[in-house]
């Protein structure tokens, strides 16, 4: 009888081990879980980077005004006949 029970209990350590321990065991998806949090994090900022570069291209297709602000500020280009002032924030 006694041997039985150690069998059994010998048995149920085995299924505890790989429980725990094993291939796809306890520790193994946690860490999966952890994993798969940080990408999602991280496709959600790159999802909405893709969103501003989407708009900021829809914005440069359609409207000429996008266009005009972009050539003003990176290039200083101004129409003929206009002044263009620019307000700079003193850093402090």
């Amino acid at each position: 009888m006694r041997l039985l029970i150690f069998v059994l209990l010998a048995v149920l350590l085995l299924f505890q081990y790989d429980f725990w321990f094993g291939k796809n065991g306890y520790f193994d998806y946690k860490d999966t879980a952890a994993e798969i949090a940080a990408r999602k994090e991280e496709n959600t900022k790159l999802s909405q980077r893709n969103q501003v570069i989407a708009a900021e291209i829809r914005d440069l297709k359609d409207g000429v005004e996008a266009i005009q602000e972009r050539a003003r500020l990176q290039y200083e280009l101004v129409k003929p006949n206009e002044t263009f002032y620019r307000i700079v924030k003193e850093n402090r």
